[in-house]
């Protein structure tokens, strides 16, 4: 049987999720990924706390390719979901936007989006 892969848009939560190994994300490892480049600098700044910078770098290479463009309207979006959630960073609420736009689930576990709409909220 031939199981069609859901696409989700994925914050920097979802990628360091699925690198650590958190077995609640396996299910979506398989899946279309899609990003942005904020998310994708967010990933890589934060990895190399973590890690080598070479090891960073490879896995910020491996998801280069799952980025889609940020449009003017997405900016605008974000900017207003921002102002009305101080908590939630630039990235995530334009990644937000983007998932939106595109009608596919954004996958997350930081807690600000528990409780929005068009989210798949998955905690540790």
């Amino acid at each position: 049987m031939n199981e069609e892969k859901q696409t989700y848009f994925f914050d920097t939560y979802a990628f360091f999720e699925i690198i650590n190994g958190n077995p609640n994300y396996k299910k979506y490892v398989e899946s279309i990924i899609i990003t942005s480049i904020f998310n994708l600098a967010e990933l890589d700044y934060n990895l190399k706390k973590e890690m080598t910078k070479e090891k960073a770098d490879l896995y910020t290479k491996e998801y280069y390719p799952n980025l889609v463009d940020v449009t003017l309207e997405d900016l605008y979006q974000a900017t207003d979901l921002k102002s009305k959630n101080r908590q939630l960073s630039i990235p995530e609420v334009i990644g937000y936007t983007i998932a939106k736009r595109l009608k596919i689930k954004f996958l997350t576990g930081d807690e600000g989006f528990e409780k929005m709409d068009n989210v798949e909220y998955v905690k540790k």
